[in-house]
């Protein structure tokens, strides 16, 4: 694929589909850009926002929050968290206040040189305020960028930060970096999600490497997963005219070379019903017809330093999505012959089970 093909396309979809609202989008006033970035490092949208406009009522300019006194600014900040933040806040305020007469830098290395700011921040407030070509670098771009082009370095590696921040730049769109930038990070949020991804009712399903090789569940990929303590796996069993979907692990992770069935991990539970798992179905593959004919209690299993918690559900299909047909397809006698967890196991051998696997 052609990266012009993704810039066209999420630009495209930006325009005709993109309906999320935001009080800081389309702003222009570096000040509030700023306010907002630094409100969003560690705070979820929905979180964010009250404070954001509450920020901007009593301080409506870079001077005003400038001379504010430092327990005003932290009892309005109270409930957020991460209080450096705030401190880097009163701190940059002052600076621009004082040491630039008011007037907030207009160049990306004089922006990241502020207190508190990042690289990402940086490259927001560059191009949402003055249309400078830098590609913002988030989770949820790291998420689009590697289903659609199929990258499985992982985001947290060096090697990864490097590929992807060279990839996000490169299919920036270099004439409207604003929008394109918050239009790529709304997609992620709100279209290419982290569990349940809107995959059949994409505008870049056409170009998406993950969707035709039926990876988007799998990527991105993190090195530090094996950080984690609590893991959801969700274990999808499809069934089809007597073959069942298989699938070797060979990622640097817990049972490396074992199979398991399509596996959707989540970073909390997700309460599974038979409605929900047929608007999974076709969100994620387009499938309108299904006989769901298991959803099994919650399974657990300790490890030494993580423990895995997840379910089991079983799905009959009519035929197979074309993103299944990358995986093995196998009959139960083969079934008998693989490797699996013993989570998966444990599974297997209810009694109730022996009799009807499929």
């Amino acid at each position: 694929m052609h990266t012009s093909d993704f810039t066209s396309l999420l630009m495209r979809w930006n325009e005709l589909a993109n309906k999320r609202a935001m009080p800081w989008k389309g702003e222009k006033d570096p000040y509030r850009i700023w306010l907002s970035e630094v409100i969003l490092q560690q705070t979820r949208v929905e979180q964010g926002w009250k404070y954001y406009e509450a920020f901007v009522e009593k301080y409506p300019s870079i001077q005003h929050l400038a001379k504010a006194k430092d327990e005003e600014v932290f009892k309005l900040w109270e409930g957020l968290g991460y209080y450096n933040r705030c401190k880097n806040l009163l701190f940059t305020a002052r600076f621009v206040a004082e040491k630039r007469k008011g007037q907030f830098p207009d160049t990306y290395e004089e922006i990241a040189s502020l207190k508190g700011v990042g690289p990402y921040t940086a490259a927001a407030i560059a191009s949402f305020a003055f249309d400078l070509p830098y590609a913002v670098v988030d989770g949820n771009v790291f998420r689009v960028l590697s289903r659609v082009f199929g990258i499985s370095t992982a985001i947290d590696s060096t090697e990864g930060k490097n590929t992807f921040t060279e990839l996000a730049q490169q299919v920036l769109d270099k004439d409207k970096p604003g929008l394109y930038n918050q239009a790529i990070m709304d997609f992620g949020a709100t279209v290419c999600k982290p569990v349940s991804p809107l995959c059949s009712h994409c505008s870049l399903q056409p170009v998406c490497t993950a969707f035709s090789e039926g990876r988007v569940n799998a990527l991105p990929v993190k090195e530090k997963v094996l950080q984690k303590k609590h893991r959801w796996f969700y274990y999808f069993q499809f069934e089809h005219k007597g073959t069942i979907l298989v699938h070797k692990r060979t990622a640097k992770d817990i049972w490396e070379n074992l199979f398991e069935f399509y596996l959707v991990e989540g970073t909390e539970q997700i309460r599974w019903n038979e409605e929900q798992v047929h608007v999974w179905l076709e969100e994620q593959f387009g499938i309108k017809k299904a006989e769901v004919s298991y959803i099994s209690p919650v399974s657990s299993q300790q490890l030494t330093h993580q423990q895995i918690k997840g379910q089991f559900i079983k799905v009959r299909l009519n035929t197979i999505p074309s993103p299944l047909r990358h995986y093995e397809w196998i009959t139960i006698n083969e079934l008998k012959q693989l490797a699996f967890p013993k989570f998966i196991n444990q599974f297997l051998q209810q009694p109730t089970l022996q009799q009807d696997l499929f």
